[in-house]
């Protein structure tokens, strides 16, 4: 069995996250390494290891995961300000962990183009 990523280390709860919403097909947690004010993950429940390999049978889990990301942010307090949404894939777009995952950021100006 392959080992953990420390996103469902964190869904499983075996270390601790700082938990801002759960429910059957995600969590959403604050980044230990903030790159706002607000800087969220959301997470599905589900290990699907990037965008890129996600299936169309996950259709419902990646609707849900925006969606979740949208009620987070008004939770938060930044969804009448704007927030940005971003989705890392393969190394080259800075992604860290093999787990699909969303970025929640705001809080303050996100400047553009990003990177």
């Amino acid at each position: 069995m392959p080992e953990k990523t420390i996103f469902e280390r964190i869904r499983d709860r075996e270390v601790p996250a700082t938990i801002v919403h759960e429910d059957e097909h995600c969590v959403a947690f604050k980044d230990i390494t903030p790159q706002a004010p607000v800087h969220i993950l959301v997470v599905p429940r589900k290990a699907i290891a990037q965008i890129g390999t996600a299936a169309t049978t996950d259709r419902e889990v990646l609707g849900h995961l925006l969606l979740t990301a949208a009620k987070v942010a008004k939770g938060e307090g930044i969804s009448e300000s704007g927030y940005r949404l971003v989705i890392n894939n393969g190394a080259d777009a800075g992604e860290a962990v093999p787990h699909l995952h969303v970025h929640l950021l705001g809080g303050r100006k996100l400047d553009w183009p990003p990177g």
